[in-house]
């Protein structure tokens, strides 16, 4: 710990820090714009500027930037120093020069860091009479609306998108008085994380267009803590919610799951929630009139008629649907007769990784755990489409290394300016092994190409490697044998190693290789660690309790002895093949659905009730970490919307004691061992500050009244949430004592702005008070007895190319697809080959060809790929208009559908 003096007073403060984050961390004011906690200091702004002293007889003192001056033992600084406050009031003034008076009709008005830092510095009068400098806007696609007059030239955008995001379509442009950020002309910006841009800008320059499309005013947003739906991450956001519509998502800080980030499906694939496809009432099929409408009471009542054997009743859940939902639809049907919904591939893969993280000896990484290593493999998985937010903290980890030269020469890590000056372009080892290029190649030290099998036989090698115990793998080439003493040693001499795969490859040998390589590691490395990704928000949280999947539940209804079937939040023609799920349908007497949005699966059912979106429930997830986390509801919805669980309580009258959230969370902990420590999530309903509830709406909330003018000129009573400690008004508590859990939104005094972050963290870019939310529910076992299957070596076939599916983080996922922005950034579909495959094939690139996949055919266009292996086509995966194909398979491909 260091001692310094600010303002006569004496501090301890943690050693290696600037003055500027140890004055925020003491919960000092201190305006800034150029610093950003994630991004370090390069001292552009010169807002930050204080008085520095020798020592106690120094009565001089000299200007010095905060952000750029180390906290050194008995530094001795004045934030309130005349000179110093006049020197920052200046500094707000050059910025306004030219910036418009348009803060009524800025987009950012009322969350602007400009707007608080213009008034914590006092200035309040424009001197400035001339005309001022203005720019031409650029078009950025369907995320980001572009307004460069408001520009105070920081250079956060371009410090975030290229150094941080390492996006190359964005830059600054031109100098002096006409610097300009943007891209070099119109056109849509590509990085995957383009929309942190509108808060990590402290003006109005990059804003939500999406918001935009349904604007709000910031202040007038009620708002609740959440977790993204939309990969397997848990990434922690703030959705915000005006007149009964989903207006915007913004990033919630955990520092270990997302920190201060979110990807731009987290982001802007929200407005499914608003979608025409939502279902608002429970609807019942009538013949030729297709599906009606009903009342609850009916919906019910139909409920309990079209159940009435439930022996002969099985529940399908879903890993996309909350714990509470799956295990109330379990309890409902009974352990024996309950699905997970996954299909048995991806259900298998998750049971495997499962009992890795329980039985074996490494522990599951968290995204901070990634992004503090320093040396990364990753098998099989694209991450930067099946794991955005990952990729992100992989590009920070490779930087890791590189930075220790910038340390050993007594350069500070928050010294970004010098820190990169001294790295250049070094990157730390990070090697790709996957069947076609990614994203991360570009700050990869070495990858590789192969079919999956070839990809799991590489890490098994790598792992004997390691260490000799581990299964040697017979037939391998001397390039591939320097490829794997590259990884090992890299791997071995590191501090802080990573194994990353998943399952997006559908196979258990990659999943089975990744964790040798943790395992072997881990022998001479305690701090090694193992990072699985999974497909979606609850796959390891279903997986837990629930082992048997979709393939179960299909071969059961074949054998004619299911009557029913629940299906919850589950649209099984993503799962399975059509023909399967046809039979199974057909199989069925009665289909019940419960879901949000319509689908193929609904359009089956008998009877459709409708289940609540993430905005409009709340439930407990557990991501790829195993880090079990609660989201809550944001605002009531209208028609008879209500969560999954609720709809299984009201049907089943033993069911009835669950009266809220806790009394099911209460059950779950009871009946089911592995989820014993959920309640440490959140508080439950019944805690109270002073006697107060956490207000979900800001204290500048408007138009309670006004908006239900046309119905009443009276206010009624806020709405009773009896699953949380927060409140639907605008009364109630707020402040950074509230829990991490159940923060809101970040606000203080004199901080409106998303930087108000700070004023809840036990220290500038820290953990938040009390601790980061969710609680981790996995933990090593101990085990380390090596897998011992290595596959043999992949073998192309005459006729038959191996097909491996292809990602894309804006159409691979169900959810966000029906967001209309994100729907723009949806490629059509396509194939994938080796040019010499495509030669012998006697087709161009462009041509469609003709791909037949179990009796299936489709036409689609060809993409030349060198690096593809030879033997193997990549398809993508979950596209709308691709069908469902069972990975892995083999397919056969001609030209122009001929023989």
């Amino acid at each position: 710990m260091t001692k310094i003096i600010i303002d006569n007073k004496e501090y301890e403060v943690k050693d290696g820090k600037n003055l500027l984050e140890v004055a925020l961390s003491l919960g000092l004011d201190l305006p800034y714009f150029c610093w950003h906690p994630a991004l370090g200091s390069v001292g552009a702004c010169r807002q930050c500027a204080v008085k520095q002293f020798k020592d106690e007889n120094d009565k001089q003192g000299k200007i010095a930037m905060a952000c750029m001056t180390p906290a050194g033992e008995g530094t001795r600084i004045s934030i309130k120093d005349p000179e110093a406050v006049e020197f920052r009031a200046n500094v707000i003034e050059w910025l306004m020069v030219n910036h418009p008076h348009d803060c009524p009709i800025c987009d950012e008005g009322g969350e602007c860091h400009l707007q608080d830092m213009t008034v914590m510095t006092g200035h309040n009068y424009r001197r400035f009479r001339h005309r001022k400098r203005t720019f031409r806007n650029q078009y950025l696609g369907p995320f980001i609306n572009h307004e460069m007059n408001r520009c105070i030239t920081c250079y956060r955008c371009v410090r975030f998108y290229r150094d941080y995001a390492d996006g190359d379509d964005l830059n600054s442009f031109a100098a002096h008085n006409h610097v300009y950020f943007g891209r070099h002309e119109d056109g849509v910006l590509e990085n995957e994380f383009s929309g942190n841009l509108v808060e990590v800008c402290p003006t109005g320059v990059f804003t939500d267009k999406t918001l935009k499309q349904h604007y709000a005013r910031k202040w007038d947003l009620q708002t609740a803590p959440s977790v993204c739906q939309q990969c397997g991450l848990g990434c922690n956001t703030i959705p915000g919610e005006r007149y009964g519509s989903l207006r915007r998502i913004l990033n919630r800080y955990n520092g270990e799951v997302n920190g201060y980030f979110l990807c731009d499906r987290g982001r802007f694939g929200y407005e499914f929630v608003n979608s025409e496809q939502r279902i608002r009432h429970a609807m019942v099929e009538e013949g030729s009139n297709g599906q009606i409408q009903i009342t609850k009471d009916a919906a019910l009542n139909l409920f309990k008629t079209l159940i009435k054997d439930p022996a002969r009743a099985i529940g399908i859940g879903s890993p996309r649907a909350s714990l509470e939902g799956n295990y109330a639809l379990q309890r409902f049907v009974g352990a024996d007769k309950f699905f997970n919904g996954m299909s048995g591939t991806e259900s298998e893969l998750v049971q495997h990784i499962l009992k890795i993280l329980t039985k074996g000896s490494v522990p599951s990484a968290s995204l901070k755990q990634v992004k503090e290593s320093d040396a990364v493999l990753v098998l099989g998985e694209d991450l930067t489409n099946t794991a955005p937010m990952l990729a992100l903290a992989i590009r920070q980890a490779v930087r890791r290394q590189p930075t220790k030269t910038a340390i050993d020469m007594n350069i500070p890590e928050w010294h970004d300016a010098a820190v990169r000056e001294v790295v250049q372009q070094q990157k730390g080892p990070l090697f790709v092994a996957t069947p076609a290029p990614t994203k991360l190649d570009d700050v990869a030290r070495q990858t590789y190409r192969a079919a999956p099998d070839d990809i799991a036989r590489l890490g098994f090698a790598v792992a004997h490697e390691l260490k000799g115990e581990a299964p040697a793998v017979p037939n391998i080439s001397k390039e591939i044998k320097n490829l794997v003493e590259d990884i090992a040693d890299a791997l071995r001499t590191a501090e802080r190693p990573v194994v990353i795969a998943g399952t997006s490859l559908h196979s258990k040998a990659i999943v089975q290789a990744s964790a040798n390589v943790a395992w072997a590691l881990k022998d001479k490395n305690e701090q090694a660690k193992i990072c699985y990704t999974v497909p979606e928000c609850n796959s390891l949280g279903i997986g837990s309790f629930a082992e048997r999947s979709l393939d179960d539940a299909l071969q059961l209804a074949e054998s004619g002895n299911v009557k029913a079937a629940i299906i919850l939040e589950n649209d099984l023609y993503r799962r399975a093949p059509q023909e399967k799920i046809d039979r199974f349908f057909d199989a069925i007497e009665h289909i019940i659905a419960v879901d949000h949005l319509q689908n193929p699966t609904t359009q089956r059912a008998e009877l459709v009730l409708p289940a609540s979106t993430f905005a409009e429930g709340a439930g407990t997830l557990v991501n790829n970490e195993g880090r079990a986390q609660r989201f809550f509801r944001v605002y009531v919805p209208e028609g008879g919307v209500q969560e999954s669980w609720r709809w299984i309580r009201d049907a089943h009258t033993e069911n009835g004691k669950w009266e809220n959230l806790d009394k099911l969370t209460e059950e779950i902990i009871s009946n089911l061992s592995v989820f014993k420590k959920i309640k440490e999530t959140a508080p439950d309903a019944r805690y109270r500050i002073s006697g107060q509830k956490i207000a979900r709406q800001e204290h500048r909330y408007s138009g309670r009244t006004a908006m239900r003018a046309n119905k009443t000129v009276y206010e009624p009573a806020p709405p009773d949430d009896p699953d949380s400690p927060l409140a639907h008004s605008m009364e109630g508590y707020r402040g950074s004592e509230v829990p991490a859990a159940t923060v809101p939104y970040f606000w203080a005094p004199a901080w409106n702005s998303v930087q108000a972050t700070n004023k809840y963290q036990s220290e500038v870019g820290g953990p938040l008070r009390g601790g980061d939310p969710g609680i981790r529910l996995i933990e090593p076992g101990g085990n380390k007895k090596f897998f011992t299957e290595i596959p043999p070596e992949f073998k192309s076939r005459e006729g038959d190319w191996l097909v491996v599916p292809l990602y894309h983080i804006f159409g691979s996922e169900e959810l966000s697809v029906v967001s209309t922005a994100l729907a723009k950034r949806i490629p059509e579909p396509y194939l994938v080959l080796n040019p010499e495959d495509v030669r012998r094939l006697n087709i161009e690139s462009g041509d469609e060809a003709e791909i037949e996949i179990n009796g299936q055919t489709e036409m689609l266009p060809l993409i030349l790929e060198e690096a593809v292996p030879r033997g193997v086509v990549g398809l993508p995966c979950g596209l709308p208009e691709m069908k469902h194909v069972e990975f892995p398979t083999w397919a056969g491909i001609t030209k122009g559908g001929q023989k």
